[in-house]
């Protein structure tokens, strides 16, 4: 697993996560349980995005220090453009959180506590698998071409099933859960276990934690691969999956108030998806350059955002008037 990181960054960035944690959890302590309101998100998005590019800022200098200017671009390139892809299909996963939210009727003062713990289990997770990824990759060259194909099928089924509304009652998980764990009918704080009767049980918001683990191996198998068609370079796939991964709880907070605003996104994500599957494909065809991959990248989540924000109206107008009509 060649890297072109020294081991000073390594150390580095394994400090800054530890740190960012510690903060974040100290400051979620002090504030306790309370709903997170839109400007309250955007002020950490605007955090976790501006760490983010100033960690790339110093990958770039540690990088223009041993291998000149030229492979810092590219290398920079590397991180930006796995970063924004991975903050892309992040955005897919937070709507399955909002999905399981609101079937559970979590309250908002719930629900920032289970999203920390989801990103500690993705961080721990991510770490594995990029690890164990790259490992692979080094070994066996042809396991990106399986990676290439399964990104293609995701993003095929990811096509076919935007707009569709997910039947998260039929989903096996959450019934094996039920029949293996006594569940409550109501919260009880913010606790994972209560008493009733005399029996300790779980609460749903123990279920909620479990299906937010799901979605996150779910997560991560759809979007590792994705970025190892932009670099092999285990540093780079961690660091972007990471710094992507800190803001996820911000984000999620930011989006939700938003979210029917941005309906077809589901459908660029699928273009994204498949785009990226095929250049691995390829990779040892046709070398596309990592900033046509970025400018592709950007591009289709723009013109899915514009096309999202120019035909939401028109559909709430059409539903408001069949509902007159009848």
């Amino acid at each position: 697993m060649d890297t072109i990181a020294p081991l000073w960054l390594w150390i580095f960035f394994v400090a800054s996560v530890l740190v960012a944690l510690f903060v974040d959890f100290v400051v979620l302590r002090k504030q306790g349980a309370h709903a997170v309101g839109v400007k309250e998100a955007l002020n950490w998005s605007v955090i976790w995005v501006a760490l983010s590019f100033a960690f790339n800022a110093l990958f770039w200098w540690a990088v223009w220090q041993d291998h000149g200017a030229a492979t810092a671009n590219t290398k920079a390139m590397e991180f930006l453009t796995g970063y924004l892809i991975e903050k892309s299909l992040a955005v897919d996963n937070i709507f399955v959180f909002l999905m399981i939210f609101t079937y559970f009727a979590v309250p908002p003062e719930f629900q920032k506590r289970v999203l920390m713990i989801g990103i500690i289990g993705a961080i721990v997770l991510r770490t594995v698998m990029i690890l164990l990824g790259s490992w692979l990759i080094a070994q066996f060259h042809w396991v990106l071409y399986i990676f290439g194909a399964f990104l293609v099928l995701t993003g095929i089924k990811m096509w076919w099933a935007a707009g569709q509304e997910p039947d998260l009652e039929s989903n096996p998980a959450l019934k094996l859960l039920r029949k293996v764990l006594p569940v409550s009918k109501s919260f009880d704080g913010e606790r994972f276990f209560t008493v009733e009767n005399g029996k300790r049980i779980a609460t749903p918001l123990l279920l909620v934690i479990a299906l937010v683990g799901l979605t996150d191996v779910i997560f991560a198998v759809d979007s590792i691969p994705a970025i190892f068609a932009i670099t092999t370079d285990p540093f780079i796939v961690l660091t972007s999956n990471i710094f992507a991964i800190l803001g996820l709880r911000a984000m999620y907070f930011l989006l939700a108030a938003v979210a029917e605003k941005f309906h077809l996104l589901s459908y660029g994500l699928a273009v994204i998806l498949t785009f990226i599957g095929t250049k691995m494909m390829l990779i040892d065809i046709v070398k596309i350059p990592v900033v046509v991959s970025l400018g592709v990248v950007v591009a289709i989540l723009a013109a899915t955002m514009w096309l999202s924000l120019r035909t939401a109206p028109k559909l709430k107008t059409r539903e408001a008037g069949g509902t007159n009509g009848s």
